[in-house]
């Protein structure tokens, strides 16, 4: 596996992200950033006390002014990076990928690394690319400040909510945090523990909030609000229970900021096609980006949008001016203590035929061939490339991408009828290699195959 990805760098710690690659990296980084003033923070990963002093080192020797933050959760690393005024930065995380995992998410300036950076990296590391200067490092706790700024930019609530941080490393900021705004927080999995015993530290997928539903049920909480390893990234369940699709908490959220103000707002290429309908019909401008947490920073910075998010549950806001999946929690209690019950908002909402993401194992290198191959099976239906191969329909729309995260291929399709999902699923299907194809087959939904249960192609 590639650990140079196209948003960060992430491997399996000890074998291919060892010690000796992490310090090339963290010496080609302070190539990068040499003199300046640097950032470092850690995730509640195993491997991230050994990672973290390994890329403080590195850039301290490579002539950086570094400001260690210790053990802290991601949006907490991107307000220190704001306080302090640094000009770059290096968390050590792998976000939501299993505890065997981890990795370096960089900022190198005030644009969101590109998949160019990231490379340029990996061309360093190579060769080994260093320098040498007379650096620093000086530790600053910043937990207490983060609560305190981001609790300034939400309003104070007295909701019941369960927060489950999945054992990560909101695990000790988060409750502390809604407990701050007057909340009343009952919490499960919010003992740090880098192994994530509980369930894999990924809220985007429903079966990893089942136990978060079952508590929001038996204490009569409003909601409940569950967070990736690191808490860049949330999810959601209703008083019933019931996990959401991110789709239609990016429609709520981007309704309440339309009400107060038209402008951008950020979709990713997967979400449903419910998401610019709404935000036009609120008088908004729905900005397609790349999924992908740095492709969507990059448009909600070029946009000065209002908000963005992407199904993986990262959402943006402008008045933070990144990504927080613990004040994301905050603007949907908002929402409930203004508006009511969250079911009752979703379920008037207006819901397509979706399916969810349907990932396929791939451990190939040639995952942009397969790409090229497919766009060009597909070209008399004009795919929209912006982010793997998409093609669009004023009834619905299928697609393929390749995750910048995972060795995995992730497809995705929606319609307006059972009928125009099938045959949607069938024209990228029978565009797709042999051995894609089959591992797709067993993974498709069954509004998409017939009902004798064989693949609409």
């Amino acid at each position: 596996m590639n650990i140079f990805q196209a948003c960060d760098i992430r491997g399996v710690a000890g074998r291919e992200l060892t010690d000796v690659m992490a310090r090339r990296i963290a010496l080609a980084v302070g190539v990068k950033l040499t003199g300046q003033k640097v950032v470092v923070g850690g995730d509640i990963r195993l491997s991230t006390p050994s990672l973290q002093r390994i890329m403080i080192d590195g850039l301290a020797e490579s002539g950086c002014q570094v400001i260690d933050i210790g053990t802290v959760a991601t949006p907490v690393f991107y307000y220190a990076l704001k306080a302090t005024g640094a000009t770059g930065g290096v968390m050590v995380t792998a976000s939501h990928n299993p505890a065997q995992y981890n990795g370096f998410k960089l900022v190198l300036g005030p644009q969101p690394v590109s998949e160019e950076d990231v490379a340029q990296i990996g061309q360093m590391v190579a060769i080994n690319a260093r320098t040498q200067g007379q650096g620093s490092v000086r530790q600053l706790p910043v937990i207490a400040d983060y609560i305190e700024h981001t609790a300034s930019k939400a309003r104070s609530g007295r909701l019941k909510v369960v927060v489950d941080a999945g054992n990560g490393a909101t695990a000790t900021i988060a409750p502390k945090l809604f407990q701050r705004l007057g909340y009343e927080v009952i919490e499960i999995n919010c003992t740090p523990d880098g192994r994530f015993p509980n369930h894999p530290p990924n809220p985007a997928l429903a079966e990893n909030l089942t136990a978060l539903g079952e508590a929001v049920r038996a204490s009569g909480a409003a909601l409940g609000i569950g967070f990736d390893g690191d808490g860049d990234r949330v999810g959601f369940v209703d008083e019933t229970g019931h996990a959401l699709d991110n789709d239609d908490i990016m429609v709520l959220i981007a309704q309440f900021y339309l009400a107060r103000e038209k402008g951008a707002i950020i979709y990713d290429a997967k979400c449903s096609m419910v998401v610019p309908e709404e935000v036009t019909k609120a008088g908004g401008r729905a900005i397609m980006a790349r999924a992908g947490h740095t492709f969507s920073k990059a448009a909600f910075l070029r946009e000065n949008a209002l908000f963005a998010g992407e199904i993986s549950g990262h959402f943006f806001f402008r008045e933070l001016g990144y990504d927080d999946g613990m004040f994301s929690g905050l603007k949907v209690c908002e929402l409930v203590a203004d508006q009511g019950s969250l079911a009752a908002q979703v379920d008037n909402i207006p819901n397509y035929l979706l399916t969810p993401d349907i990932r396929v194992p791939y451990l190939g290198a040639d995952k942009a061939a397969v790409l090229m191959q497919v766009a060009d099976k597909l070209v008399n239906y004009s795919p929209n490339l912006i982010d793997g191969v998409r093609i669009e329909f004023d009834d619905g729309w299928g697609m393929i991408r390749a995750s910048v995260t995972e060795p995995l291929f992730t497809l995705r399709f929606e319609a307006k009828s059972e009928g125009r999902l099938k045959e949607i699923t069938a024209i990228l299907l029978n565009a797709l290699p042999s051995d894609v194809r089959v591992a797709v087959s067993d993974k498709l939904p069954k509004q998409c195959v017939q009902s004798t249960g064989k693949l609409c192609v």
